[in-house]
């Protein structure tokens, strides 16, 4: 019989830290599960990443009312994976009223955000419990940029003033998708990174632009944050930690994309891949919260992105499958 996704067997609830970086920004943390930024100005609240379900997404509210009664006036799509974004119709019961996204993130939506939704919820049934109450793909109404990361043009960028501080919204580049955008407030040196950045959790790479990461982290090194919000993994603060996980990260992607060129080079099948990959990955990241998860996915686009698919396949709930049964046999 197959065995089932490791996601699928992670059933226990992650202890969540509400905790503040700097005079206006709060992390969301939870053991390895996707994290969330908070930026609390005198007259608006910001949020990065609206978590998986609106049920989440009441629970970080119920933090955020802990510290301010501020309206959530904005809210933060740092990419389009599904974990990230179904969650945001219920801030609109907070006074959201722009959900904002790059072009690239608006693109991927279109591209495949139904089937990306229906792939998620199948792999990650604790984080997607009360899916009911989803009412459908989350839609930005404020688009940054337009330009294309691939011929060098900055895609263009986006300060909104939350009254007392400044939150910079701009896409440094590409890494975990084509469309990845941060939230940066320079004054209090704190950085918002999506899934850009990990620390000491999986880095999913299934829709990610591998050859073009390590240089978008070194664009995101020369802010010189003091504190940041990884998209997995514990909030670090002080400049050394930031580089840490900014150093995991990148240590990450390059190891894996070398392990796929040499398994695409060698002709190997996925089966084939993965055990290679894994002698590479499993001594130095195999302890790591979503490890077992995130691996055949990364191994799988490693391969694609070596043997020169540019533009990642589209995973669907069928392809999930598919992939998964060529590496048990």
């Amino acid at each position: 019989m197959t065995k089932a996704f490791a996601s699928q067997a992670d059933l226990e609830d992650k202890k969540i830290t509400f905790e503040q970086l700097s005079a206006h920004c709060w992390a969301y943390t939870a053991e390895g599960d996707p994290n969330s930024g908070v930026i609390i100005g005198e007259k608006y609240i910001l949020v990065s990443d609206a978590t998986a379900t609106p049920a989440m997404a009441r629970d970080l509210i119920a933090k955020i009312r802990t510290v301010s009664d501020k309206p959530i006036k904005y809210v933060l799509l740092t990419h389009y994976h599904a974990v990230r974004v179904l969650g945001a119709s219920a801030y609109f019961a907070e006074g959201a009223s722009e959900i904002i996204a790059s072009q690239g993130t608006y693109e991927l939506i279109v591209e495949r955000g139904a089937q990306d939704m229906k792939s998620e919820m199948e792999r990650f049934p604790r984080l997607f419990r009360g899916a009911d109450s989803i009412p459908g793909l989350t839609w930005p109404t404020l688009v940054i940029g337009g330009g294309d990361p691939f011929k060098g043009e900055l895609p263009g960028r986006l300060t909104v003033d939350l009254g007392g501080v400044k939150v910079q919204i701009w896409s440094p580049g590409a890494g975990h998708t084509r469309g990845d955008t941060i939230a940066w407030v320079e004054e209090e040196k704190v950085l918002f990174s999506g899934d850009l950045v990990e620390y000491e959790a999986g880095v999913y790479t299934g829709d990610a632009q591998l050859a073009e990461w390590p240089a978008t982290l070194e664009a995101l090194r020369a802010l010189g944050a003091e504190a940041i919000v990884p998209g997995r993994g514990e909030a670090m603060k002080g400049a050394a930690d930031v580089n840490k996980a900014l150093d995991y990260t990148k240590r990450w992607v390059e190891t894996l994309f070398a392990a796929g060129k040499e398994a695409a080079a060698a002709g190997m099948d996925l089966k084939a891949a993965m055990a290679h990959t894994r002698k590479s990955m499993d001594p130095v990241f195999g302890h790591v919260f979503i490890y077992e998860h995130c691996l055949p996915f990364d191994v799988s686009r490693a391969y694609d992105e070596a043997s020169g698919i540019k533009n990642p396949r589209i995973w669907t709930a069928e392809r999930d499958m598919e992939m998964w049964k060529a590496l048990q046999s």
